[in-house]
């Protein structure tokens, strides 16, 4: 089972949050990749390079994005078929970008979303839950949420081990 991380829009592949989730996710025995998006404004072309991405694997995956990459997460998973879905302030009824929110998805999702967001407001990440029976934590933290990697680990060490085959490796 691989964990493909999808980065938002002013970050790059392995900043700070994924490469903390993906050391969680290795200790779990799960294969990591993070796609390049640096460079692609567009949404559609992110969901294009995700998809043919995930088309390649052999084994099931865990998606997983931050901001724009969240979005870019969930519109795969409503696309290709995910075990689940690990979405960090995701940017879901944006303006301009309002119609490309996907449906709820049909694998459990766990959003992550700051109180003090400034950049997707976190009205967004309750709107999405709330239709899509997702699981929801709200940190007291900003759209990077880096003040809180801890607990964001913590979180996506919880989530994994209620994923069948993905949680089992890791620490008690």
């Amino acid at each position: 089972m691989q964990v493909v991380f999808s980065h938002g829009k002013e970050s790059g592949p392995w900043g700070g949050k994924i490469s903390a989730l993906a050391e969680v996710a290795r200790r779990h025995g799960l294969q990591v990749a993070s796609l390049d998006y640096q460079g692609m404004d567009d949404p559609h072309e992110r969901v294009a390079k995700l998809l043919t991405h995930l088309g390649e694997l052999d084994g099931p995956a865990i998606l997983v994005g931050s901001s724009m990459g969240g979005h870019v997460a969930a519109s795969a998973a409503s696309a290709h078929p995910a075990v689940a879905a690990f979405l960090m302030a995701p940017a879901f009824y944006m303006p301009g970008y309002e119609a490309l929110t996907p449906r709820p998805l049909s694998c459990p999702v766990t959003i992550v979303h700051g109180w003090h967001d400034e950049i997707v407001p976190v009205d967004n990440a309750l709107r999405f839950a709330r239709e899509g029976d997702c699981t929801l934590h709200l940190l007291d933290a900003d759209h990077r949420m880096l003040d809180q990697l801890d607990e964001l680990c913590d979180l996506f060490e919880m989530f994994l081990k209620q994923i069948p085959g993905a949680g089992n490796a890791g620490p008690d």
